[in-house]
């Protein structure tokens, strides 16, 4: 190969090769979306119907129309070619794409969704930021403060240890696997728990408290490790940088924001035409991403802590109602997206060589469910409580969970059997935590009298 690379051989054919048109590329992204949108909503919806998180549908709709099922969305990352993509050979068929350019093709379609995925990750992480109330993670108490950083430290420290010792995987993607693990949906228990009458109670109160601080020490977490798949090794001081870095990135983000409150406001009073509020919002979101990205950190850091920022906005609830619509338009594609690229293939128990990846799955399922329901343990000074139940509504993974596999298989830190473990642990984890939060309340007369009322 030498010799033909100092004749000039290889590269003449690589010039002749031919390249992906843009109007084809275009008719591709295109056709990609419409699989994405029907994908999301029919999954959505059908999960929505089963009582569970619409989220929880688009990713198993992602996961039929992708890598491991239709192969209708396929992902160069996962070792998948243009002959392996339906969409590309229908491009073919209707759309003249010339199959000695159906790679080329292929490829630019694919970075193009990656990218929208990647907005859509951050968009994401604006709109949970925003949802997050940062006077109640301030006052959430020192009761949820102790149940967040056990809910953090226990699943992450057994499931690294474990993976290492037990499966022998590396340091980098067993701490990837173990900072999964630490995510709480907040949004998937509030639900639940204003469902059943119990979202004021002391158990609500710290469940809440407890899943927003966890959100923010598991973004820190993400941060990190999303670091340390760069290097791909640890080194001490390099994880103390880290962890100082991003938690003074975010705090310091926070402060400043604090000041750039009434100028957005006063901003967003004096312009008249369409997006007066939000395109200013997206701009600081964008611009905190940009820092986030540039100082080795990550983008989605920067995300969250701008919506943290118009948390305290007087404009938070009109900023929020204008978001969901674009969270609605480009999020999707980030869940179909991790669902397409996940090939559960991987974890198929007829196949002994994928026999391991499937225990590591159980384990995961293991310690992600232990992990959350010994926080219940740590509650103390409450007359009559039900520490089991606050150990429950740890245990979703949820949006948050998706986030962590995503990012750590871009990253190229995960392995296909580890990333499709975490993917059926966050998936069984916000399947279960909805009919078990019902079940640990069933018999409260506290939950029962609540509910009544609130009927």
């Amino acid at each position: 190969m030498t010799n033909l690379i100092a004749i000039g051989i290889v590269p003449n054919l690589l010039a002749t090769a031919p390249e992906a048109e843009p109007s084809v590329v275009l008719c591709g992204v295109l056709l990609s979306l419409v699989v994405i949108y029907l994908a999301s909503k029919i999954g959505g919806e059908f999960s929505n119907w089963l009582g569970f998180p619409p989220v929880l549908g688009e990713l198993v709709a992602g996961v039929i129309v992708g890598y491991s099922a239709l192969h209708l969305l396929v992902f160069p990352e996962g070792g998948a070619s243009s002959s392996d993509s339906l969409l590309i050979k229908f491009l073919e068929a209707t759309a003249g794409l010339d199959p000695e350019a159906a790679q080329a093709t292929f490829l630019a379609q694919s970075e193009v969704l990656s990218v929208l995925s990647e907005l859509g990750v951050i968009i994401l992480l604006f709109e949970v930021g925003l949802e997050s109330n940062l006077k109640e993670l301030l006052e959430a108490g020192i009761q949820a403060t102790i149940v967040a950083c056990v809910g953090v430290v226990v699943p992450f420290a057994a499931g690294t240890f474990g993976l290492m010792t037990i499966f022998g995987i590396g340091a980098v993607p067993a701490i990837f696997a173990g900072a999964a693990l630490t995510a709480t949906s907040i949004g998937i228990t509030s639900k639940v728990l204003s469902e059943l009458g119990r979202l004021s109670s002391k158990e609500g109160q710290i469940i809440v408290g407890a899943a927003v601080i966890d959100d923010v020490l598991g973004i820190i977490v993400l941060a990190v490790v999303a670091s340390l798949a760069k290097t791909g090794e640890v080194d001490v001081s390099n994880v103390i940088y880290l962890i100082i870095s991003s938690t003074v990135f975010l705090v310091g983000s926070i402060l400043l924001g604090k000041f750039f409150n009434k100028s957005f406001v006063a901003i967003s009073d004096q312009l008249k035409t369409r997006g007066e509020l939000v395109i200013p919002a997206l701009i600081f979101a964008f611009i905190l991403a940009y820092i986030g990205a540039a100082i080795h950190l990550e983008a989605i850091l920067g995300a969250f802590a701008a919506g943290l920022v118009f948390d305290e906005s007087d404009k938070r609830k009109e900023l929020e109602s204008q978001v969901i619509p674009i969270s609605d338009f480009i999020v999707p594609i980030f869940f179909v997206s991790v669902g397409a690229k996940t090939n559960l293939g991987v974890l198929n128990p007829a196949v002994p060589a994928n026999r391991e990846g499937l225990t590591m799955a159980v384990f995961l399922i293991v310690v992600a469910i232990v992990g959350k329901v010994v926080t219940g343990a740590v509650v103390w000074g409450q007359a009559n409580i039900n520490r089991l139940a606050i150990g429950v509504g740890m245990i979703p993974r949820g949006e948050v969970g998706l986030v962590f596999a995503a990012v750590g298989a871009t990253s190229g830190a995960l392995s296909e059997p580890l990333q499709a473990a975490i993917i059926m642990m966050v998936i069984l984890t916000t399947f279960l935590a909805p009919p078990l939060l019902r079940v640990v309340f069933k018999d409260d007369p506290v939950d029962a009298a609540k509910s009544e009322t609130a009927v």
